[in-house]
């Protein structure tokens, strides 16, 4: 494969490759192949900041959380929720942190689920869930004095495997969307048809699905989620995540992080807490106004590429890739760890070699960009909207060039 060639046909032929342009550093000679860790920041977010600065907050002071501010979290996640979420508005904020929000939604339907069957005193969780998922689940089965189902993918979880766990002691289950190592895409419609049947919750952490893939939380009946911004929503480093509570759940639920901006009359300030009706009731504190602006920028330019075109190229990118890896790479003994077909795989690429380790870090000397993961993976994340074919020609070469010289 001549891979300049090719690339540069795929670019030429890619309808959504004007989107590029609009980020920064997009123009530089340096390989960005960790999109699924932080997106680039658009070039439109240094005007967008100032005129935050010097308009709504800067002129408008105290008197903007009138007039946009408190309402900003739900306008937001709304929009979040109608363009990358499959979900009607009135479901989802914008928050904490992912690990806080994780927290309150999950806390919240295990309490719920004790209080309705005290029967049910287990969760569900894979043990190639994200850390903070896997650590989160721990202390709040020690707070509530519950049990752990782990479950251990070989190599992948199977809709099976987690419907043959769920029985009369489940009360949540917590699973990834798309795994952060190998990029599998879970059926969450299947999954979570299988939870209700069985009596339980299920929460999905979406952090590498939103924005990537097509989600229809609507649909698929799921119960809450949770994702992260600063991905493939491009919000910038620590923005705020999301959380998306189905409206029939939402009545039913009391989170556990009771703060003022939670409270039914935040500006009583009166004794007691008595929670807001709808997604009100799952904030905490005084939202994140500043940080959400890069979020808002990236969700007008998400708005007009759409995510099926979206997720047409992640696929492109991600063949793209692992054709390259089998025709340089495999000979050289890398393997790919994310899965084949194309429906289930999300949009990063996970190669596995022994030497990875200091591939990574030399790749880093040389302007390439990905990310490594234990024990062996060179983790590529491929964000549609601003990574090129020609970045993944570039980059994997580079790594082809970078092993051989380690093997020799």
């Amino acid at each position: 494969m001549d891979l300049s060639r090719r690339a540069a046909e795929l670019d030429a032929a890619d309808p959504i490759a004007h989107f590029r342009s609009l980020f920064e550093g997009s123009d530089s000679d340096l390989v960005y192949l960790d999109g699924n860790s932080l997106g680039r920041p658009l070039r439109a977010v240094r005007s967008r900041l100032d005129e935050f600065v010097t308009g709504a907050w800067g002129s408008g002071l105290i008197r903007s959380w009138d007039e946009e501010w408190m309402e900003l979290p739900f306008a937001v996640g709304d929009r979040i929720g109608v363009l990358a979420l499959g979900a009607a508005p009135g479901q989802t904020v914008v928050a904490d942190s992912t690990s806080v929000m994780l927290y309150k939604l999950l806390r919240a339907a295990v309490d719920r689920q004790q209080a309705l069957d005290p029967a049910r005193c287990e969760i569900v969780v894979d043990e190639a869930n994200f850390p903070t998922d896997r650590y989160l689940v721990e202390g709040i089965a020690a707070e509530r004095g519950l049990d752990l189902r782990w479950l251990t993918p070989s190599p992948e979880l199977s809709t099976e495997q987690v419907t043959a766990a769920l029985g009369p002691r489940t009360a949540v289950v917590l699973l990834s969307h798309i795994t952060y190592q190998s990029g599998q895409i879970a059926d969450v419609a299947a999954i979570t048809a299988a939870a209700h049947r069985a009596g339980a919750l299920v929460l999905w952490d979406l952090c590498h699905s939103a924005g990537a893939v097509p989600i229809e939380l609507d649909r698929w009946q799921v119960d809450l989620a949770v994702g992260c911004t600063y991905k493939y929503l491009n919000g910038g480093p620590g923005s705020p995540a999301f959380g998306y509570v189905a409206v029939r759940h939402q009545a039913a639920l009391r989170q556990p992080l009771q703060g003022w901006m939670g409270h039914a009359e935040p500006f009583v300030m009166g004794p007691g807490y008595r929670p807001a009706d709808g997604m009100r009731r799952f904030l905490t504190g005084t939202p994140p106004v500043l940080a959400m602006q890069p979020l808002i920028a990236f969700l007008d330019v998400f708005a007009d590429a759409g995510i099926e075109a979206v997720r047409a190229k992640g696929v492109a990118l991600t063949e793209f890739a692992i054709a390259i890896s089998d025709e340089l790479l495999a000979p050289l003994g890398v393997q790919v760890g994310s899965p084949r077909a194309a429906a289930d795989r999300g949009n990063h690429v996970l190669l596995r070699h022994p030497r990875m380790r200091e591939v990574t870090a030399a790749l880093w000397q040389r302007d390439v960009i990905p990310d490594f993961r234990e024990p062996d993976g060179l983790r590529i994340g491929l964000s549609p909207l601003s990574t090129s074919f020609a970045e993944v020609a570039r980059g994997l070469s580079v790594v082809a060039e970078l092993l051989t010289a380690r093997l020799m």
